[in-house]
């Protein structure tokens, strides 16, 4: 025969608590970051769609003109030309940083004494503040005394102004964030490469598959879960990057992409609803590719399929 305990009233079974450890004490220590959250982040958030929607340049007060900023934008000289130079700019970037680092994974995958080193040598950039990072390719790329031209001298080559000429502007700060960046998908695929179970690969090679067959019939399928999200990622970075571009380039036609134009409207020309507008572009062209990419998942990511 058992015998029932009698229930614990809840003011017993959860004791009142006091002092520091109290609810509001905790609350007051999340306070300050809470207010930093909303003013800086939040509040920007929510002002930026209301701002594009008003004629803003300082120092007169906003007026009221509705779609009138994003019209103006089709018929703006700079604004069509930063979209043909953005679009170049993924282009080029998001193939040669994927393909590169893909290549460089299995490479690395490769069992050899010196692949720590390499490994280490390649991801080093990662970690060195873009700005610095900016700031010497800016030297290094220099017309008149930068290493690239004295060494391109040497061999009888003129060569040209590379941060204030077309095309050349534009492949330089490509080739400056590929190297920088490309350590960072190199270690994901390098993981995901290893997460490839070896078995698969046997029974490739059992059944008389050659390496050229065993990595796209079989290593790549298996590992486009990590293509797909690091595409995706790589293209966001790519659409949002500014300060690497302004420090190498100074903001000048040549590789003048969105986010460029859009801190020249508001910060060199004071046309706050303009840059705003120009912003929402920026995020609608992220939201439109990041869309399409989830639709076309299920056509080449293996386990959407």
């Amino acid at each position: 025969m058992t015998t029932k305990t009698p229930p614990v009233p809840r003011s017993q079974s959860r004791p009142r608590k006091g002092g520091w450890e109290s609810q509001w004490v905790g609350l007051l220590f999340v306070l300050p970051f809470m207010l930093g959250l909303t003013v800086f982040f939040i509040g920007p958030i929510l002002a930026v769609p209301i701002m594009s929607l008003f004629e803003w340049v300082l120092p007169r007060l906003p007026e009221w003109t509705g779609l009138g900023n994003y019209t103006r934008m089709t018929t703006d000289r700079e604004v069509t030309h930063s979209v043909w130079i953005t679009v170049l700019f993924v282009v080029m970037l998001v193939p040669t940083n994927i393909i590169l680092a893909l290549g460089l994974a299995l490479l690395l995958n490769i069992k050899t004494r010196a692949a720590g080193f390499f490994r280490m040598a390649l991801f080093s950039p990662v970690v060195v503040p873009l700005v610095a990072w900016a700031l010497v390719w800016r030297f290094v790329l220099q017309p008149d005394f930068g290493l690239v031209n004295v060494l391109l001298g040497k061999l009888g080559i003129q060569g040209p102004n590379w941060l204030y000429e077309a095309p050349w502007a534009l492949i330089a700060v490509v080739i400056c964030l590929v190297i920088e960046h490309v350590g960072m998908n190199m270690l994901i695929f390098l993981g995901a490469l290893q997460n490839v179970p070896a078995e698969v690969h046997e029974a490739a090679k059992i059944d008389g598959a050659n390496s050229r067959q065993i990595f796209f019939k079989v290593t790549l399928p298996l590992m486009s879960p990590t293509v797909f999200l690091t595409v995706i990622v790589t293209i966001i970075g790519a659409l949002k990057s500014f300060a690497p571009i302004y420090v190498l380039t100074g903001g000048n036609d040549a590789a003048s992409v969105l986010m460029v134009q859009m801190w020249k409207q508001g910060f060199k020309y004071f046309d706050f609803g303009y840059a705003s507008a120009l912003s929402w572009l920026i995020f609608l062209a992220m939201l439109t590719l990041t869309f399409l990419q989830w639709q076309l998942r299920k056509r080449w990511v293996f386990y959407e399929s």
